[in-house]
């Protein structure tokens, strides 16, 4: 690597392929960098510096800077929006990035100081060194790529390495609502839980994406009407609040720069059945049936 920093710089992802990008048509410098992406120049020299370190350009003079094969297939990656083979480049190029992946998915689901202590202990004998806003920078990297997803309720990060439910799903799920019931208090019980929160615990056990639990409650209901009722709510409701944001990317091109819109969403989705959304759940009758 060009600059072995201890640990890895504040950078994000978007200004990680803007700089890909840029430095992809002709050589430039900071000033150039500075102009082109609206930043001041302590930002600037951040991402160049970040983009140097894990081989997306190189500086073939002073201060000035070309992309590397590399880059370029990353920027490729991301016109395509191969989120993966983006992340497989990351993966191999950033040692912080590729140990944060490899941690969360050997001893994933794991909170954040969980994940920092074994980085901690796994770069004992390198040079490198983590923090909790270093953890935070990669988690984010990671969970918009899709790579990683965190519960955006309790903050563990785990990999989703499912995109279909396993077998059993409605036992998983009625693990699930019965964990979730007991936190109403002493000798309380919740009738009507949160869809987004059960999502978010089923997911991190289950370790499956979002979108397979969306796919696979929607089914369950329409098999089992009577026995599982969704019901929706008011707008204000609080089961649409979360901790934690989901982590979202997609390609955007402002004037031919190729460059990415990213969102922090904690305004949590709820199933959509038939045009109608619903954010609680109950369950009537145990004997559930799920094919």
């Amino acid at each position: 690597m060009s600059d072995e920093r201890p640990t890895v710089r504040p950078v994000t992802l978007a200004r990680l392929v803007e700089v890909a990008h840029l430095c992809g048509g002709r050589e430039r410098t900071t000033e150039d960098v500075e102009a082109e992406l609206d930043v001041s120049h302590r930002r600037a020299r951040s991402t160049i510096l970040e983009a140097v370190r894990i081989a997306l350009i190189e500086e073939v003079d002073d201060d000035l800077y070309d992309s590397t094969a590399i880059g370029d297939s990353f920027v490729e990656a991301v016109k395509e929006q191969h989120w993966s083979e983006v992340s497989d480049i990351l993966e191999v190029r950033s040692p912080h990035y590729g140990a944060f992946v490899d941690v969360v998915q050997s001893s994933g689901p794991l909170t954040l100081e969980a994940t920092l202590d074994e980085l901690a202990e796994q770069a004992e004998f390198t040079p490198y060194t983590y923090n909790q806003a270093s953890v935070e920078v990669l988690g984010d990297w990671a969970g918009r790529l899709g790579v990683v997803q965190r519960n955006a309720f309790s903050g563990e990060y785990y990999v989703p390495e499912r995109e279909s439910v396993p077998p059993g799903f409605e036992h998983a799920l009625l693990d699930v609502y019965d964990d979730l019931e007991e936190t109403a208090g002493v000798g309380m019980r919740q009738r009507y839980l949160s869809i987004p929160e059960v999502r978010e615990e089923l997911c991190s056990r289950l370790r499956v994406t979002r979108d397979a639990f969306d796919t696979a409650l929607d089914e369950l209901a329409q098999q089992n009407v009577g026995r599982l009722e969704l019901s929706g709510a008011p707008v204000d409701t609080g089961a649409k609040e979360a901790a934690f944001g989901i982590k979202e990317m997609e390609l955007a091109d402002h004037d031919g720069l190729v460059s990415t819109s990213q969102s922090t969403d904690r305004v949590m989705a709820g199933i959509e059945q038939f045009g109608k959304q619903y954010y609680y759940l109950t369950v009537h009758d145990r004997d559930l049936t799920y094919t």
